[in-house]
């Protein structure tokens, strides 16, 4: 069921599988961290209180995050420097969604960043200059990059027919693609792809094997997806507008290549 203003309503039927089951379907666990973080082993007073603030505390904005993304980012300006992302996310209204980063699905994941998403509708309202920090989700939902691991497939085909029509600014803060043990050096700001040809398929390869799925024949599905036409102020790496925070810890980034 379509309708002219695109948002993240889905039916009931849909969200409740969505909803229900994204954080928690089997596809999870089964990615690595890039790091470990410096430090000791957890002494046992330390997983006493963990474990009684487990059960003693709650914790509603952490609860909230329902839904389990998996895809691919790169630095603004530097197309090649890439890396998987996963995203736990809290759908707060039909308009917005807020995610929290790792760079892996396992306990000891480590925070990459925060992606902020917002509709097509909301996009529009932004100035130029603020358009410029986000990027368009068309490419990475037709292609079957974006992916809602372990739900049925009419649960992520409905909930990737909404986020075909929306938009998001992503800053990673910990670089743990570069192999730094700890959140060195300044924000990132990060895009997504646009196009056939710009993700590493090294990248995507080994993402399949691990979920036992093939974006070929997630991109054919989608095929019915009608993609929308995205805004000209967003992407705007595509367009050499480039809007990147200079380190001045002087922390490398490798980052070696520029925009095309």
């Amino acid at each position: 069921m379509k309708s002219k203003r695109a948002t993240f309503a889905l039916s009931r039927p849909v969200l409740l599988l969505t909803v229900g089951g994204l954080l928690t379907a089997c596809a999870a666990n089964n990615t690595d961290s890039n790091v470990v973080a410096p430090g000791a082993e957890k002494t046992p007073s330390t997983k006493t209180l963990e474990a009684g603030a487990a059960l003693m505390q709650s914790r509603p904005p952490i609860e909230a995050l329902n839904a389990y993304l998996d895809g691919f980012h790169f630095y603004n300006g530097h197309p090649d420097v890439q890396m998987e992302a996963h995203h736990y996310c809290s759908i707060l209204n039909e308009e917005v969604i807020q995610c929290v980063i790792y760079d892996g699905n396992r306990k000891d994941a480590k925070l990459m960043g925060v992606e902020y998403i917002i509709s097509e509708q909301l996009f529009a309202k932004l100035p130029k200059a603020e358009k410029a920090l986000w990027h368009s989700h068309v490419h990475e939902v037709k292609s079957g990059q974006l992916i809602a691991p372990g739900i049925p497939e009419v649960a992520e085909h409905a909930l990737m027919e909404k986020l075909v029509h929306t938009y998001g600014k992503t800053w990673h803060t910990w670089h743990t693609d570069l192999n730094k043990d700890l959140p060195l050096g300044v924000p990132q700001l990060m895009m997504g792809f646009t196009a056939d040809g710009q993700v590493d398929q090294k990248l995507v390869s080994e993402r399949e094997q691990r979920f036992g799925i093939n974006s070929a024949e997630k991109s054919k599905s989608r095929a019915d997806i009608p993609a929308p036409a995205i805004d000209p102020g967003a992407d705007a790496w595509r367009k050499g507008d480039v809007i990147q925070i200079e380190d001045p810890t002087g922390t490398p980034h490798s980052h070696s290549q520029s925009v095309p």
